[in-house]
């Protein structure tokens, strides 16, 4: 057999049928669903007179629509209170598992996956959320899917798809003190551009990747999608294991050994094919900061932002109003956020406690902080995470999607500014007329306490030289 890249093997072991000339049939070993994008899928299916194939291969939870405030259960959007209302109906009546809110296990659909253990290396996972890549950080093949084909995967347990090509990105060196992988898939993003990896699944490979927390994993696979990827992973290893053991859908004491002899196969083999390669040395990287209207528009703190006349450029300088246009440090916030799919775990809160711990947000500010599920509530409080944000003056809210999209009550109003560490900065992605920074959990807590869009370094020097 010639030599495999991990998604070589992934895919043959799912295909069930390939025919020249037309997509193969993949066999989706779980889904997973959310109250925005399923309705239409069920509905499909009901229409048809069908079945799902296998209902326990599917979890649901709340996600997108509800609200983070402390009275959640009141949803005073119409659709959104419809929405949550028909999963609810739905998986009732298809017998599928739904972790609603109060069940300690409610979230965002991308965080409660993998703290379950429900995400695994080997697997194909789907969802009808283009952040799905988020699952890739395990060694699985895991992509966002469409509502029809969501459908066949209900009837089916697969879907049709061409085998993607794959591509390369090696990131090497170690990550400076106060830099994350947030900045290192922000770095890949302004290099190779939003359509950089399209159809492609990227494999992160390199020094820099394998020392990263599977926390940090996550967020480096999330951002996949925006660089135009279909998927990103990275191959299982001691530190993929060690997140996994104990969970709660992960493989029990009697299945680990051979669970483990399998995931340590999915390594790709030396001299495997890959399409494309990227080399990143990340040993002088700064913290990323997004000045423009999509991810690929960023810089390293303190560079200067592109001054051409790029349509693309003038276009989104005149929208996002920046008072220095060739600076981003100094510009004025009014909100800031940290939370999403992209960092809403908590590794992501634990850093942003270290910056704002016994110090106090500016007062022209408004910080939200979100946890990305249930579980990561209760783990903030049991350390004291949510004093420390009371005490600087941050809201400490309920588990959601909140202000990664402007689908629930958490909007950032018209004309304002914020930093925030979702994943995209599109134009109203946040709400109308709103205008997005993107930036680490470090850069935007850093910024909170300044008002105004901050390097976060200093905070690390300071820490590094209390404990020298």
């Amino acid at each position: 057999m010639n030599p495999e890249n991990i998604v070589d093997k992934i895919w043959r072991q799912h295909v069930v049928q390939e025919k020249p000339g037309f997509p193969d049939i993949l066999a989706i070993d779980f889904s997973l669903l959310h109250e925005v994008t399923s309705a239409q899928a069920f509905d499909m299916i009901e229409q048809r007179a069908l079945s799902i194939l296998d209902p326990q291969t599917f979890l649901a939870t709340i996600d997108h629509s509800i609200p983070t405030r402390p009275d959640r259960h009141i949803i005073h959007d119409d659709q959104a209170a419809q929405q949550i209302q028909t999963l609810r109906h739905n998986c009732q009546q298809h017998q599928i598992k739904l972790f609603d809110l109060n069940s300690n296990h409610q979230g965002i659909v991308h965080v409660i996956g993998p703290e379950l253990g429900i995400t695994q290396p080997g697997m194909t996972l789907v969802c009808g959320d283009s952040h799905t890549a988020t699952h890739g950080a395990f060694g699985a093949l895991a992509f966002g899917i469409g509502t029809s084909t969501l459908a066949h995967v209900f009837a089916s347990g697969c879907i049709l798809m061409s085998k993607p090509k794959v591509m390369q990105v090696t990131f090497e060196g170690a990550l400076p003190n106060g830099v994350f992988a947030k900045d290192m898939v922000m770095k890949l993003i302004s290099q190779i551009g939003i359509g950089g990896a399209t159809g492609h699944i990227i494999e992160y490979c390199g020094s820099a990747v394998q020392t990263l927390s599977m926390e940090q994993r996550m967020t480096l696979c999330n951002m996949s999608i925006e660089c135009g990827a279909i998927a990103g992973l990275i191959a299982p290893d001691e530190i993929t294991f060690q997140y996994l053991k104990n969970r709660k859908y992960a493989p029990t004491q009697h299945t680990w050994k051979q669970a483990k002899d399998y995931w340590h196969s999915l390594a790709s083999d030396p001299d495997c094919h890959y399409e494309t390669k990227v080399s990143i040395d990340i040993t002088q990287l700064k913290p990323m900061i997004s000045w423009g209207t999509n991810p690929e528009q960023a810089v390293e703190a303190g560079h200067h932002i592109p001054n051409d006349s790029k349509p693309a450029t003038r276009n989104a300088l005149d929208y996002v109003q920046l008072p220095q246009p060739d600076n981003l440090i100094g510009t004025p916030i009014d909100w800031a956020f940290v939370g999403s799919c992209t960092n809403g775990r908590i590794e992501d809160l634990r850093i942003t406690a270290s910056i704002l711990k016994n110090k106090k947000i500016n007062a022209n500010v408004t910080m939200y902080i979100v946890p990305g599920s249930e579980q990561v509530m209760q783990q903030a409080i049991d350390e004291g995470l949510d004093i420390i944000f009371a005490h600087a003056g941050a809201d400490f809210r309920l588990p959601g999607c909140s202000m990664c999209l402007g689908m629930n009550d958490d909007k950032v109003p018209p004309g304002k500014r914020c930093i925030s560490t979702t994943n995209r900065n599109f134009i109203g992605r946040q709400g109308t007329g709103s205008i997005t920074h993107l930036a680490s959990p470090a850069t935007v807590a850093a910024s909170a306490i300044a008002g105004a869009i901050s390097c976060p370094l200093a905070y690390f020097n300071n820490q590094q030289e209390q404990h020298t």
